[in-house]
């Protein structure tokens, strides 16, 4: 059983709903990041989604964007990423960890080694799953196979756009978790409407 799974199911054990809170990687320091995972693990986080820095974060709003290029510029890719990951798991071996971020960092990986070379390292480094923006459910059955193989869960998303076809299709191929993206656009804009995320969810 993945530490997503045993999370989810020790949460509805218990009644409880899981809260997962969200941090961009080497922001503001690079340095920090494992300190500020262990923070939100004391703070109630059941989950943590850890945000690949990216030139190109196309469904990032402003404040993650900003974020993610100070983060590039302190010189923070998927590889010290990962570092990151190893050293939050030297004091915590329990909270699950995801990772999210966008394809082409995983295909360049390890000078083009790429998805394969990712995910054992990703495995080695200790997180429990990946969620890939611009990866299509169609497009990635080798890499969601290479995971499973791995232990790591892949997440895929879901939209108030998504048709019952492709929520189909992400159910079967998706592990862990679904992140229903709750906003059209991009993060942190527009207006939550509860009731239209409630009647989907």
């Amino acid at each position: 059983m993945s530490r997503i799974q045993a999370t989810f199911e020790g949460l509805q054990a218990n009644g409880r709903r899981a809260l997962i809170p969200y941090v961009t990687a080497g922001f503001p320091f690079a340095d920090i990041t494992p300190d500020l995972m262990h923070g939100m693990v004391a703070a109630g986080a059941d989950v943590i989604e850890l945000g690949v820095p990216f030139s190109d974060p196309m469904a990032d709003g402003p404040v993650i964007q900003k974020a993610g290029e100070a983060a590039l510029a302190l010189g923070v890719g998927l590889k010290q990423v990962l570092a990151m990951v190893a050293a939050f798991r030297e004091k915590d071996a329990t909270t699950p960890v995801v990772l999210m971020g966008y394809a082409n960092p995983v295909e360049r990986y390890d000078g083009m080694h790429g998805a394969s070379a990712f995910v054992r390292d990703a495995a080695k480094a200790g997180v429990d799953g990946v969620l890939i923006v611009d990866y299509p459910p169609e497009e990635c059955e080798g890499f969601a196979a290479e995971l499973r193989a791995a232990g790591i869960d892949l997440i895929f998303l879901l939209a108030p756009t998504s048709t019952d076809a492709r929520m189909a299709q992400v159910a079967r191929l998706a592990t862990g978790y679904v992140y229903y993206v709750s906003l059209k656009g991009v993060t942190g804009a527009g207006h939550l409407d509860t009731e239209a995320v409630g009647r989907m969810i």
